[in-house]
């Protein structure tokens, strides 16, 4: 066994970027993440005056302004979650997998949890929220076995190549899965094809209660594996040698991922791309070092999914688009340029 003084000298510095530079990114994300918060509660199809959107913070909603600035604020906080919740999913699950195209989405874990939730509405007649969330939980890690054990299989193991097929070709057949099941249901197909774009339109704090314990487990599982990361990142032989249980380390990681997952699509719908832009952005303002990447994701993907769904409310005026479409639609270039970028090699 190794002593313990002589792992702390064995384990490598993470290289990256000054503490001073992150500190000053960390106050920027933080000044961007309170400026979209308020262009969330003011910006929507209706025009508010300030006084209304003052009163509405402080719970009146004697006028029509002031019942806008009331719905807004829930959705802001959704949007926030959510954000944060599927951003940091993806800076873990691309740690936990050492795969540059990791992704909620991509790995098939969102169609998991929107897969075994249509089944449980069309086939079990679930209702409860609680009843969404453990259906999903039960879904996206029924995926995320699938997927990692299809993509070790053959030589070479878990690689992020076939890790990455195995995690599309499983989003496909889940998605058709999905439409073959709700087919049939006229009387529901109509919720659930919303639903199935991502969204957090008709926000409320009703709806949001349910996922926060989910969420406050996830967020706290992702965030302590943070060193666990760390070591993950330097190969699985050096960081068994440096004292590390590697599968546990793996497991423990991608459940707190699972969580946030799964609790964010039963209540918003899979939101693709997310998990996959912000964790690569954010490496370049903080370096490789997970007890900065991850909160900078959560973080990021705050800011992120609250400036789609502003945006989403302008361009189509009066009309809305989900976030879910914005999100894909600069995402999906953004996945090109990593390809061919990075290559599909390993983190």
């Amino acid at each position: 066994m190794m002593p313990a003084r002589m792992k702390t000298l064995a384990r490598p510095t993470m290289p990256g970027i000054a503490k001073r530079t992150r500190s000053v990114w960390l106050l920027v994300t933080l000044a961007l993440l309170a400026v979209l918060c308020a262009l969330s509660v003011t910006i929507g199809t209706r025009d508010v005056a300030f006084a209304d959107i003052i009163a509405a913070l402080q719970g009146h909603v004697e006028t029509i302004g002031q019942a806008a600035v009331a719905l807004r604020i829930p959705r802001t906080l959704l949007a926030l979650l959510a954000g944060a919740a599927l951003s940091l999913a993806g800076a873990v699950m691309q740690g936990v997998t050492r795969n540059p195209l990791a992704d909620p989405g991509i790995l098939g874990v969102n169609m998991g949890a929107s897969l075994a939730v249509v089944i449980g509405v069309v086939w079990f007649d679930i209702t409860s929220a609680y009843a969404f969330i453990w259906t999903a939980i039960a879904g996206s890690a029924a995926a995320a076995v699938f997927v990692y054990t299809i993509g070790s299989l053959g030589r070479g193991g878990a690689t992020p190549l076939k890790l990455a097929l195995a995690g599309a070709a499983t989003s496909v057949a889940f998605s058709s899965l999905v439409i073959a099941i709700v087919l049939p249901r006229s009387d529901i197909a109509g919720g659930i094809r919303s639903w199935q774009i991502g969204g957090v339109g008709g926000a409320t704090f009703e709806r949001i209660s349910p996922m926060l314990p989910f969420l406050l487990v996830g967020f706290a599982v992702s965030l302590l594996s943070a060193r666990k990361l760390n070591s993950l990142a330097l190969g699985d032989e050096l960081a068994s040698g440096l004292g590390e249980r590697v599968a546990v380390a793996r497991a423990t990681a991608a459940f707190g991922a699972i969580l946030l997952c799964a609790a964010t699509t039963a209540v918003c719908g899979p939101i693709g791309f997310l998990g996959l832009v912000v964790p690569h952005v954010c490496r370049l303002l903080v370096g490789i070092d997970y007890r900065w990447l991850l909160p900078f994701s959560a973080l990021g993907g705050a800011c992120l999914l609250i400036a789609a769904d502003v945006v989403g409310r302008i361009v189509a005026r009066p009309a809305e688009l989900d976030v879910g479409i914005i999100t894909a639609l600069i995402g999906a270039p953004f996945f090109i340029w990593v390809v061919r970028r990075q290559k599909v090699r390993e983190l």
